[in-house]
């Protein structure tokens, strides 16, 4: 029988209150590990030096921790991944590349380097929320340290089952596979185009449809978001069913509180790393799909509606809101690491993107940098430009159609 896969877990060492002290604490979700960036030792606090062996016929490096005076013992991949280890690469990041460098993953490797860096003392694990990096810098206050507990509660509230992969079989099996045929392609794309049509006319008249929220538009919003947010259930289930319509493994399912305050339902699909490109492609894209169909179906529902109702000015307001999801998700240049910008970069072979162009910005900005012409360089720039506009822009419609709504 072969063993299930055991929990993606990640053991935090953190300073208590007192200033002296540590505890440890365990974040025991995939999506924990996977946005975690860890951060090895500054350069004078370790050395590395290569083992050559004539007999063995691969390369071997020793590690050595210059203040305790610890030795490791590395392997090539795990030096490899010792060097992604900057605390600005996420470990979704550091995988990426690990395959995109040897062609496979084996999902023990990271945890198990980890752990033993950990042990050693070589490396930390940066938070990656600028709120908590901010109140950890005044956890002095009584009240930082409240607004800091509160977020380590919910980060704690995490309901997850590593025991998803018949549910996802038998949901795939049922009619599932159906999502991932050419008909089911045919489908989508023309309830999109019927879609896209009832939004341009809805458009042309869009401050009348918004009328029909009368003086219920605050209440109506907020229902909208809440029902938008069940859709991110269903765009996490269809990744999973891509995994297994591919015959991969789907590891975890659940949700939780990314960073300790944003709700969020999340799949573990890590396992897709083993197929095709192809198979990563669809895996990836095909959840942010639901936000395209669930966007049409909306837009189409307001066509019909009664003019100048409250139905239609829901089913126009949760189009949107849907539609808008679609391009998040699938547009690459926005400083968020969705779905589109992992397809960009499995495309690419470029799994840093991000941090390579903000790091390049952030030192042509600073002067410790000189502007150069060459393919990175470009691809950076183009990159941060992008991403800046596209920010911009989003904020601009979205005040655009909260004056829209309460107007």
């Amino acid at each position: 029988m072969t063993e299930r896969p055991a929990p993606a877990k990640l053991e935090l060492l953190v300073r208590r209150e007192d200033g002296e002290s540590f505890e440890l604490r365990e974040v025991g979700s995939a999506l924990g590990f996977i946005n975690s960036r860890p951060q090895r030792v500054p350069p004078e606090s370790y050395e590395l030096a290569e083992v050559k062996s004539r007999v063995a016929g691969e390369r071997r490096y020793i590690l050595k921790n210059t203040a305790t005076d610890r030795f490791l013992l590395l392997t090539a991949p795990e030096k490899f991944l010792w060097e992604q280890m900057d605390g600005h690469t996420s470990m979704q990041e550091i995988a990426t590349a690990y395959v995109l460098r040897y062609g496979d993953f084996d999902f023990e490797i990271i945890p198990n380097l980890i752990r033993k860096l950990q042990r050693a003392q070589l490396l930390v694990l940066k938070m990656t929320s600028r709120l908590r990096q901010a109140l950890e810098r005044n956890r002095g206050r009584r009240v930082v340290r409240a607004v800091e507990k509160t977020l380590l509660g919910l980060e704690r509230l995490t309901l997850a089952s590593r025991d998803v992969q018949p549910f996802f079989q038998r949901l795939h099996r049922w009619g599932g596979f159906l999502l991932f045929t050419r008909p089911a392609a045919v489908l989508w794309l023309a309830l999109a185009v019927a879609g896209g049509v009832a939004a341009v006319r809805l458009g042309r008249d869009l401050d009348d449809v918004m009328t029909g929220f009368g003086g219920h538009a605050v209440r109506a919003i907020v229902t909208v978001k809440l029902l938008f947010f069940f859709s991110m259930a269903a765009h996490q289930v269809v990744h999973g069913l891509a995994c297994v319509h591919y015959r991969r493994r789907v590891r975890e399912f659940g949700f939780t509180f990314l960073h300790g305050f944003v709700p969020t339902f999340y799949v573990d699909v890590t396992d897709i790393f083993m197929a095709g490109r192809r198979a990563r492609v669809v895996t990836a894209v095909s959840g942010a799909l639901v936000h395209l169909v669930l966007g049409a179906a909306w837009f189409l529902v307001a066509a019909r509606a009664p003019w100048g109702g409250f139905v239609q000015a829901f089913a126009a307001a949760s189009g949107i809101i849907q539609w808008q999801a679609l391009v998040i998700s699938l547009y690459p240049f926005c400083f968020i690491e969705m779905d589109g910008y992992h397809v960009l970069v499995d495309a690419l072979g470029v799994p840093t993107l991000k941090h390579d162009a903000i790091t390049y910005a952030k030192a042509l900005l600073g002067g410790r940098g000189r502007l150069a012409h060459g393919r990175e360089e470009s691809l950076w720039l183009g990159y941060i430009a992008l991403s800046t506009l596209s920010i911009a822009a989003f904020i601009a419609f979205n005040v655009w159609l909260i004056v829209k709504t309460t107007s």
